[in-house]
């Protein structure tokens, strides 16, 4: 007689990680690409009315550095708080929690793709607000680490705050609120803020990733600082998306 089946060995991290985000990436471009615009276009919008009242200094640097930060924050935070909470509602949870594949590969998979979009208008929204605001081009560069690093923190967040909501719209309502800080704290100069405030915007994640870009615009950058700033929105950006992680498992299994 023949002995049960056996299953097939579960999937690794890195390969379902790699076939989750291609999927997503692949499923979103679509759906996704208006929206891109729609970020893109509401960040260079803020940054010609700030030209109005903003000749330059570190206000200039501040309103360029969040601008170009808060597209990742309109896609990676707010949108990725849409999707999961409309997937939990749905029951495409359950799509996933029947797939051999570590709940660590959806959540990354999903957060990366939707950090990809952000690529072009940051790149735009930066460029653009350099030439605006008449900064130096020359440490665009280091976009390369702030788009991930700051798009990992967010995309965490988001992800979390999707699928900890009982309903999709408050999901969605949490979203708006997180793009709204991350709109009003880090476009606006942190010098003039209350003390209290301050301290609210330092909680935030993209906020690391928005001085470390605002340093590189200065005469003599402290890369020193600039690293520091880097290395705890990276850390931010591990928590986020553990905690995004184990939001999954307790959404999945309910």
């Amino acid at each position: 007689m023949n002995g049960p089946a056996v299953l097939a060995p579960r999937a690794r991290l890195w390969p379902a990680l790699g076939a989750v985000y291609r999927a997503q990436l692949s499923r979103a471009r679509v759906a996704r690409i208006p929206l891109l615009f729609v970020a893109t276009f509401q960040s260079l919008g803020i940054m010609i009315l700030m030209r109005g009242v903003v000749d330059g200094g570190a206000e200039a640097r501040a309103v360029v550095a969040g601008s170009s930060v808060l597209v990742v924050a309109f896609v990676a935070l707010n949108l990725l708080a849409q999707y999961f909470g409309q997937l939990r509602a749905s029951g495409g949870l359950d799509h996933y929690a029947t797939l051999p594949v570590p709940a660590a590969s959806v959540v990354l998979g999903a957060a990366a793709a939707y950090a990809s979009f952000t690529v072009p208008g940051v790149l735009v929204t930066a460029v653009a607000g350099s030439v605006l605001f008449q900064l130096p081009l020359g440490g665009l560069w280091v976009l390369v680490a702030v788009i991930p690093l700051a798009g990992a923190a967010l995309a965490g967040l988001g992800a979390a705050l999707g699928l900890l909501a009982p309903r999709p719209e408050l999901a969605t309502l949490c979203g708006q609120l997180g793009m709204s800080a991350a709109l009003l704290l880090g476009v606006l100069p942190a010098g003039g803020m209350p003390l209290v405030v301050q301290w609210v915007r330092d909680l935030l994640p993209s906020t690391y990733g928005v001085e470390a870009f605002a340093r590189t615009f200065e005469a003599r950058p402290d890369w020193g600082a600039v690293l520091l700033d880097l290395g705890v929105c990276a850390a931010v950006g591990v928590l986020s998306l553990a905690l995004a992680t184990r939001a999954y498992r307790w959404a999945a299994t309910r």
